[in-house]
């Protein structure tokens, strides 16, 4: 989905208010955090002033900007619509409110939301300039000629205005006017980028104007260097020219760009493939499958590729996806009978090529079939279908990219691996970061650190950070106390609890399981032992996933670690028992049954840990990972807004994936 520019990004609303001073303060800071970019952190400083007070327009209507900047449009519509309860004259919200609708689809509703902002403020060139995309976007070409005319008219010298026009003269099918707008929008601004992009995809679709789409491509490229798109079509038109060594590098560089780019992986994978990279074009190809399993196309040219490999059981295979899903394709029975000829299996070669004459003389005309006279045929037409290279059309329709990989920022555009979050630690040290400071808080936990008698105190964290040097050697000298400790004294369970966590501190969880098993011996029912060895089986459970014993056969590795698994779920159960209203407990078990893929059971666990503990933004987090693996996208992109306003940095990245 194209983002929709927000002009509005810090306009300070005047209101009075009869805040309290710390209020104002905390307000203001946000404010602050909000103009550096900080959207993550100021949306923490807004959720503090709407907790105190909750009768204020203010920080609704600014957590809905730094959610619009996250991307977060779902979570920006509610917090604008509770600004405009709020305050109906705030026109700002109006327009972030629309720009956020507008993003959702839902452009019928955005241009209501602009047509109460330009009731406030008329011939307002912003609100103008974005009803006129929602009227196209709805296919009211009249309308958005109309509001056009009406910015152009307030606003001549707009070159956005009349790139904006062009594209409505593409739409309409008037190149010929879509040129002149463009170069009307040239000569008032010689470094509008979509105005190149435009004149390049214009020149794409002609055959005998490439050097024209090439000089406007490369002007695009100019000014704006970091699009992968522009790279995948300059790599196109270069192609065309037979610049072989020219298109790879473009590919390559769309690729660094953006490592999940379809069309970028696609397209090397079949030039790699013309040139005789067979290795290359393999590992390409396999990525295709691997972000979309159903990828037919991949398949099919996987298959090409495993064949002229000798890789015979691995083409068929791919060949038979997809037979499978188009029987009535000719070319995909041909390229079977090829490897069954290769594989000197004649009988099955010969029923395939029958089987894909019988369906390509159905496929042609009376006069055609008169003139088939053998039923051989080349693959190259199957080539054509399915590993023809494409273009990218909405270049211009694409934002700067933002590179900072801190919190600061557009953390949406971070590159985080799709997955459920993990486990809920205890720990001798944390991970605090700038949006969660302090650690979570478990009553059992305090209750044990209260006493003073462990060497460390126990912290809960979402995350274990990396242990130094000097870090393991305190624990190591721990572990020494403790082993001289038990040595000469009274088993105690808190003793073997203190040292399991050393030895968990050191990643050394089969000795830790071995000190908690003890712990419970002298203390059945103790909440915080039964939480560390609920936590160090399931990292013992984690290694044997990532590092499977060879020596075993698959069947039997996937019933150990689903008894590890077991295990775990067998301990938290427990725990629970014990201690019904630890929000973690329940959101462990629900990490627990998300590895198990019992996704059902995982949504109760979740329920329950959110129905405890509202703020746990990890529960929410999983919670929409959960809607979303089970096709409920709407409740999901809900939780996963939730979880970013609770500061779960993660959230934003996958919604911007699921919306895009």
């Amino acid at each position: 989905m194209k983002r929709i520019l927000l002009h509005i990004l810090l306009i300070f609303v005047a209101i009075s208010t009869s805040a309290q001073i710390n209020t104002e303060q905390v307000l203001r800071v946000g404010q602050n955090a909000l103009y550096f970019e900080d959207y993550m952190l100021s949306i923490q400083y807004f959720n503090r002033v709407i907790q105190a007070k909750p009768y204020l327009a203010q920080p609704y209507f600014y957590r809905a900007i730094a959610k619009l900047n996250l991307e977060d449009y779902v979570g920006a519509e509610a917090d604008a619509t509770e600004a405009l309860d709020r305050n109906p004259y705030l026109t700002d919200a109006w327009e972030v409110r629309g720009v956020a609708r507008q993003n959702l689809g839902r452009n019928r509703e955005a241009i209501s939301d602009y047509d109460h902002a330009l009731e406030l403020l008329p011939n307002n060139r912003h609100l103008l300039y974005n009803k006129a995309l929602a009227l196209m976007d709805i296919e009211d070409y009249a309308g958005a000629d109309s509001t056009y005319t009406d910015l152009l008219a307030a606003y001549p010298n707009n070159d956005g205005a009349y790139v904006g026009r062009a594209q409505l003269r593409l739409a309409q099918g008037d190149t010929v006017a879509a040129e002149a707008d463009i170069d009307r929008a040239l000569e008032i601004n010689r470094n509008n980028a979509n105005a190149y992009i435009l004149r390049a995809d214009i020149n794409i679709n002609r055959d005998d104007n490439v050097e024209a789409a090439l000089a406007a491509i490369d002007e695009a490229i100019r000014l704006r260097p970091r699009i992968a798109g522009l790279y995948i079509n300059r790599a196109y038109l270069r192609y065309q020219r037979d610049d072989f060594f020219g298109a790879m590098a473009d590919f390559d560089y769309a690729i660094q760009l953006d490592p999940l780019n379809y069309t970028a992986l696609f397209n090397r994978a079949l030039l790699l493939m013309e040139s005789g990279s067979l290795d290359r074009a393999l590992l390409d190809l396999d990525r295709l499958i691997e972000l979309n399993p159903n990828d037919m196309r991949a398949y099919y040219n996987r298959s090409l590729v495993c064949s002229q490999k000798g890789l015979y059981d691995r083409a068929i295979a791919d060949i038979n996806h997809v037979i499978e899903a188009y029987p009535g394709l000719p070319d995909s029975y041909y390229i079977r009978g090829d490897i069954y000829a290769q594989l000197k299996d004649y009988n099955r070669a010969e029923a395939d090529y029958n089987h894909a004459h019988r369906l390509a003389r159905d496929l042609q005309p009376l006069e055609e079939q008169q003139q088939a006279a053998t039923p051989e045929r080349s693959t190259d037409e199957a080539a054509r279908r399915f590993a023809t290279m494409a273009t990218v059309e909405d270049n211009a329709q694409v934002e700067e990219e933002y590179n900072n990989q801190a919190i600061r920022g557009h953390v949406q555009n971070r590159s985080h691996q799709i997955q459920s979050l993990g486990w809920m630690e205890l720990a001798y040290h944390s991970v605090a970061t700038e949006l969660r400071p302090d650690t979570y808080y478990i009553k059992e936990v305090d209750d044990l650190n209260s006493t003073r008698i462990l060497r460390f105190s126990i912290c809960v964290t979402p995350e274990l950070p990396i242990i130094d040097d000097a870090t393991a050697a305190q624990h190591f000298s721990s572990i020494d106390y403790y082993n001289s400790y038990l040595s000469s004294h009274a088993p105690r369970a808190i003793d073997y609890l203190g040292r399991a966590l050393d030895f968990m501190t050191l990643r050394d969880y089969a000795a830790a399981t071995a000190d908690i098993n003890r712990a419970l011996q002298l203390t059945p029912d103790q909440p915080v032992a039964l939480y560390l060895r609920a936590q160090a089986k399931f990292h013992s459970w984690q290694i044997a996933r990532d590092n499977p014993d060879e020596q075993l056969d698959g069947a039997t590795r996937a019933s150990l670690q689903r008894k590890l698994l077991d295990d775990v779920a067998t301990d938290l159960r427990r725990l629970i028992e014990l201690s019904p209203r630890m929000a973690q407990a329940w959101y462990n078990l629900a990490v627990v049954q998300i590895a198990a893929e019992d996704y059902t059971s995982a949504l109760a666990a979740l329920n329950k840990a959110i129905e405890i503990e509202p703020n746990l933004g990890e529960a929410w987090y999983n919670r929409g990972y959960v809607y979303l693996t089970l096709g409920n996208e709407r409740l999901g992109i809900d939780d996963l807004s939730r979880a970013g306003q609770l500061g779960i940095v993660p959230a934003y990245n996958l919604i911007k994936r699921v919306t895009k």
